[in-house]
């Protein structure tokens, strides 16, 4: 089985416009999201796939592997299916296709593995999400953090940016959890569910997620216990990883 990583990038971020070139700690964003996904040892190909020149140059001067594609995307995983359906390898129906979104700089390899291993297990499996647990109640309330509503077999039922499940008082045993951006599809579903209409509560939700369950398909979620790895979602975020950045125990390791 091949594993194929693609990290989509791109300018036009509707709440923080250019933030894969935004320097943290001295270093673009989307450069610590490819160094550190390149930590996992196990792909068969990791590429750069942006539509914007400016990323792309950042690419080819660091010797990624990048790719270019429409600028009609605004969805993260249709920028995903182009360039792995143009990444040059001979993909098998059953291959992976990792999506690892361009504003995780602070993700670890071993989330990848995590992602991988429901699709290991089970060839029902078509695809998986990470899912990492919410030990804070101010991002459990946070609208741009996606929870996640899974059954008892952890597919999942529902992502929200409300904050779900409902209760009175947030704690820790509640079990929460948020989409991490980490998501892995075996290519003929990627290519399936890309060619599926965008649905009703995926664009109430701004959540790709949503359009699986309601076209009567079937997300595994991968669960990661809670560490500090903070999402880019606005430019005030990037505050947030510089702090938790250089202590982070990846950062000399690239």
């Amino acid at each position: 089985m091949k594993v194929i990583g693609i990290v989509p990038a791109r300018m036009a971020s509707s709440r923080f416009y250019g933030k894969p070139l935004f320097q943290i700690c001295g270093m673009p964003m989307v450069e610590h999201v490819f160094r550190r996904a390149a930590l996992f040892h196990e792909w068969s190909g990791l590429y750069l796939a942006t539509c914007d020149r400016e990323i792309a140059a950042l690419g080819e001067n660091k010797g990624w592997p990048t790719l270019i594609t429409s600028d009609r995307h605004t969805r993260a995983l249709d920028r995903v299916a182009e360039a792995a359906g143009k990444c040059g390898q001979a993909l098998d129906k059953d291959d992976v296709v990792v999506c690892v979104q361009g504003d995780e700089p602070m993700l670890a390899p071993d989330m990848i593995e995590a992602v991988l291993c429901p699709l290991e297990k089970d060839p029902q499996v078509l695809c998986t999400v990470l899912a990492m647990h919410i030990v804070d109640e101010m991002q459990f309330r946070n609208p741009d953090t996606v929870k996640i509503v899974h059954d008892l077999r952890g597919d999942v039922v529902y992502t929200s940016r409300s904050p779900v499940p409902y209760c009175e008082k947030f704690t820790p045993e509640l079990g929460a959890r948020r989409i991490y951006g980490i998501l892995a599809f075996r290519w003929h579903f990627l290519k399936t569910f890309t060619g599926l209409t965008p649905s009703p509560l995926e664009l109430m939700e701004s959540c790709d997620s949503n359009r699986i369950i309601e076209h009567g398909y079937r997300q595994r979620i991968a669960p990661y216990p809670y560490r500090p790895s903070f999402s880019v979602d606005r430019s005030s975020d990037t505050e947030l990883v510089e702090a938790n950045l250089r202590n982070d125990p990846l950062w000399s390791r690239y």
